[in-house]
């Protein structure tokens, strides 16, 4: 029996049967623990900040399910305060952030704030591995450059990004700028995580379904690929996993062009079309659907069942095709666990 862990495992290109399982904000407002230690503390940034409480956090799911892997309690929002930007959260609106609006804006972005900025989730990371056991796998995270640029640029999030892609179409030059500084910090954010205990990271590119097929090639697929290749040239054997939501046919383009050794897919990938075009290249994550498991029921457990189905003769992790919804019933994870783990 090889003590490598499960997760790793399989991003290393192995199947395992039950598949590992972890969920996107497996940790957050659906528990109600999390709420309780949540109002402690008024503003979000701060409670990231506060490596006590971010490790809770981190290892409530833990205590009630069965997954293979902790990812980190964060944000990927710390970047742009890493660099100076003002990041604030607001009750019932999110994050906001004083846009940036001009080249001069970009050009008071510092870098060399990134490492003290985020020095406390460096120490989230250590007490995290400190309390963990010897099956479950660490995961840490950043947002990749475009979806960060996303929020920098607009102010907040719930838009169409109407300004970051104007921006990005109309003065490639500035853009690429931005994007270059995101790519520099996100890459040494990352090396950080690992050089603190992660073992597993992931990318989450949130915005990148956004983009028609040329500027997702120069906007996503190549920051995403530098970043891994920078992360690889210090941390060769720590897999990645690219999440760029909403790609569509172009998932398999990003992975071509990343070298991620997993990909996240979304719920609308279909589930043979994945099996076929992207297992070959690397192990699959996803994709039930977040709706489904917040109603949960026989259609939930059907989805799961043909999930597991479909993707489980090759590499493959069970997850969602997006985070859980705060309106989320315990139970309903409970269950999941149960019919992957094949106890149900």
């Amino acid at each position: 029996m090889s003590n490598v862990k499960s997760l790793i495992r399989v991003l290393n290109g192995e199947t395992i049967t039950p598949p590992p399982c972890w969920l996107m904000r497996q940790a957050g407002r659906y528990l109600p623990e999390y709420r309780e230690i949540r109002s402690t503390t008024e503003n979000f940034l701060d409670f990231c900040f506060t490596p006590e409480l971010a490790a809770e956090a981190t290892r409530q799911p833990l205590r009630r399910f069965d997954f293979d892997a902790a990812i980190m309690f964060s944000d990927i929002l710390v970047i742009p305060h890493g660099l100076g930007q003002k990041v604030t959260f607001k009750q019932g609106e999110g994050p906001i952030l004083d846009a940036l609006e001009t080249s001069q804006d970009i050009a008071k972005l510092d870098l060399s704030l990134v490492r003290i900025r985020l020095a406390p989730v460096m120490q989230t990371v250590r007490e995290i591995v400190a309390g963990l056991d010897n099956s479950t796998t660490l995961i840490g995270f950043a947002g990749s450059p475009f979806t960060v640029a996303l929020y920098m640029i607009e102010g907040r999030g719930g838009t169409e990004g109407t300004k970051t892609r104007h921006w990005a179409a109309e003065r490639p030059d500035e853009f690429m700028a931005l994007m270059n500084v995101l790519c520099m910090a996100t890459s040494t954010y990352l090396i950080e995580q690992v050089n603190c205990g992660a073992e597993v990271l992931q990318l989450f590119d949130s915005w990148a379904g956004l983009l028609p097929e040329s500027q997702f090639r120069k906007w996503i697929i190549e920051p995403n690929r530098r970043i891994v290749e920078s992360v690889h040239a210090v941390h060769p054997n720590v897999p990645i996993i690219g999440f760029p939501r909403n790609a569509g046919v172009l998932y398999r383009d990003f992975v071509e062009g990343t070298g991620v050794q997993g990909i996240s897919i979304d719920s609308t990938v279909p589930l043979r079309w994945a099996a076929k075009e992207l297992q070959p290249l690397c192990t699959v994550q996803g994709n039930l659907d977040n709706h489904l498991l917040c109603s949960g029921g026989i259609t939930m457990e059907e989805e799961v069942r043909a999930i597991l189905t479909v993707l489980g003769s090759g590499p493959f992790i069970f997850n969602l095709g997006h985070g859980v919804l705060p309106l989320t019933p315990v139970e309903n994870i409970a269950r999941v666990i149960e019919i992957v783990r094949g106890t149900a």
